[in-house]
């Protein structure tokens, strides 16, 4: 090296290990900034396996035995314990049940059955399903399932499930005593993925309103709704009915589709936010299907998180109104995390925000327990069978597009409230009316009356059908004469009677016309259906709506 060059090197020496330097610390700051919240792996592997040592010493040494799967799950549990109600570590036993609602089926032969006088019989076939193609029919009745005796053995619903589900497109074999002739024989039906709906009803009330009922928030259930939407515009629908009541939520993205085919433009639907989960916003992006026309959505005090999302759109964009009672106030998101064993965790990571700015989400500060105890004070508090005030947990004000007052804390509050309809909630109704007794009075009637069984659709069958009275001499029939005697009493009160005969009527078509039937009867005595078409078809819709002055 020459002189010159070896000068040089000199004077740029300092400058570049200050550079590098310079460089470094950079580095580790950035580093040090992306480590922040992640333990070290030291940490994470010393505590891992101090949780192991324990359960092994436990099951080598206690002396008793003991299932260390479940002490783990109790570790586990122990460690959410402090974290919010709706965090939740899913074993892996119980994460395929968990999950087959929210992809929305099941692999399976596609009937549903009743276990009466300890005997399996078929009470429904899905249409075109594994059992539809076999020939099976309601009626029949499983003897046999491959070579397990599953009639007069005390067989659980649980124990005929687990039997009768397996993989796609794996073979089962079913002996059945047929109902049309009581000839025994063995059909082999191949299984196949059977639909779980979410869209329990949808039809005509009456000559401009659609309705709509919703169980839950499925992978399946904007397609369930979109189709149903579409059919029901076709018939005449101006105005709709969506019944959310008792609806625990779901997939958020179900959520904001339904709203967005109710909003207009680009309109805010809900936006999440969270400490390591940034605000995104979820907005109306299509042309919807029904951006106008009067809408009302039922919630009731079981309506939540998806529910509640759509609910409190449609709420601050007075886009409808919502007629209930407060709905459940579950304001969290949760995002699921696989575990290596097949188990899974339930992790909130956000809160959600409607769109004018209020988190619903209830309190939990007093624990899990009370938290879970709300709908008991709820009902304690007369809030469900009457009393239209409750306590606001959030006392900030929030603003709906037309300057209407709204809250947060504690659910969605509905513009109209209609409680409870308590005149059959006298204990002895509800227990005959739903008792096995009555259950199987209709079914026997069903059976032997299936060949006369013939209306066009559920209408006809509503204004013809007059056999209520021979279901309840029936049932009366099959009851020991103390408790014929009481059942009797019952029946003296004009609107107890008009209650039994609803029941047994919703029930037969349910029988007749699926679940459209049952609904499309059980909702004429609906106190909330009934309000929402009194809102829909007067001034009051408008009333309810209107501008408000602004007043922060």
């Amino acid at each position: 090296m020459d002189a010159n060059n070896s000068g040089r090197f000199k004077v740029w020496t300092p400058l570049l290990f200050s550079l590098v330097l310079i460089i470094g610390m950079i580095l580790g700051f950035n580093l040090r900034d992306t480590l922040v919240n992640k333990r070290d792996i030291a940490t994470i592997i010393q505590r891992n396996d101090r949780l192991e040592e324990i359960i092994d010493l436990i099951d080598q040494k206690y002396v008793d035995t003991v299932n260390t799967n479940l002490l783990y799950e109790d570790a586990v549990s122990g460690i959410l314990e402090p974290l919010d109600p709706h965090t939740v570590y899913i074993p892996a036993d119980n994460l395929q049940d968990v999950n087959e609602g929210l992809e929305g089926g099941f692999s399976g032969i596609g009937i549903e059955f009743s276990i009466r006088k300890d005997t399996i019989e078929v009470t429904s076939v899905v249409e075109n399903g594994p059992s539809y193609r076999a020939g099976l029919t309601e009626g029949d009745k499983i003897i046999k399932v491959g070579d397990s005796i599953v009639a007069g053995t005390g067989i659980t619903s649980e124990g005929i499930i687990s039997l009768l589900r397996g993989k796609q497109k794996t073979e089962v074999a079913v002996t059945l005593q047929r109902i049309d002739d009581g000839a025994t024989n063995e059909v082999s039906i191949v299984r196949d993925i059977i639909p779980l709906y979410s869209v329990d009803a949808s039809f005509m009330v009456d000559g401009k309103t659609g309705y709509i009922k919703i169980n839950r928030f499925s992978a399946t259930t904007y397609d369930e709704f979109s189709k149903a939407l579409k059919k029901l515009k076709k018939e005449g629908a101006s105005q709709m009915i969506l019944d959310l009541r008792d609806n625990p939520g779901g997939y958020l993205d179900a959520a904001t589709s339904i709203s967005d085919d109710f909003l207009n433009d680009d309109k805010l639907i809900v936006y999440t936010t969270g400490r390591n989960t940034p605000r995104f916003d979820y907005n109306a992006k299509k042309s919807g299907d029904f951006e106008s026309g009067k809408l009302a959505i039922l919630v009731d005090e079981s309506s939540a998180s998806a529910s509640e999302i759509l609910a409190g759109a449609i709420q601050d964009w007075d886009r409808g109104v919502i007629i209930g009672r407060r709905s459940y106030g579950k304001g969290l998101v949760q995002e699921q995390y696989e575990m290596p064993d097949g188990a899974a965790l339930r992790l909130t990571i956000a809160r959600y925000y409607t769109p004018s700015g209020r988190s619903i989400q209830r309190s939990f500060a007093d624990g899990k327990e009370a938290y879970h105890a709300d709908l008991e004070n709820r009902y304690e508090s007369g809030e469900l069978t009457g009393a239209e005030t409750f306590t606001i947990a959030d006392t900030t004000r929030y603003y709906t597009a037309n300057k209407r007052i709204v809250y947060g804390g504690g659910g969605i509050t509905p513009d109209v409230y209609v409680p409870y309809d308590t005149t059959y909630w006298s204990s002895p109704v509800l227990k005959a009316a739903f008792s096995e007794e009555m259950r199987t009075a209709i079914w026997d009637y069903f059976i032997h009356n299936k060949t006369t069984l013939r209306y066009k659709n559920v209408s006809d069958f509503v204004k013809s059908f007059k056999g209520e009275g021979q279901v309840v001499d029936q049932y009366l029939a099959m009851l020991t004469p103390t408790k014929r005697q009481n059942v009797m009493k019952q029946f003296n009160e004009p609107t107890n009677k008009r209650y039994f005969k609803t029941q047994i009527k919703a029930q037969l078509a349910r029988y007749l016309f699926r679940d459209n039937g049952y609904y499309s009867v059980k909702l004429k005595d609906d106190n909330v259906v009934n309000r929402a078409l009194s809102v829909l078809n007067s001034s009051e819709y408008a009333d309810i709506l209107q501008p408000q002055p602004y007043t922060p």
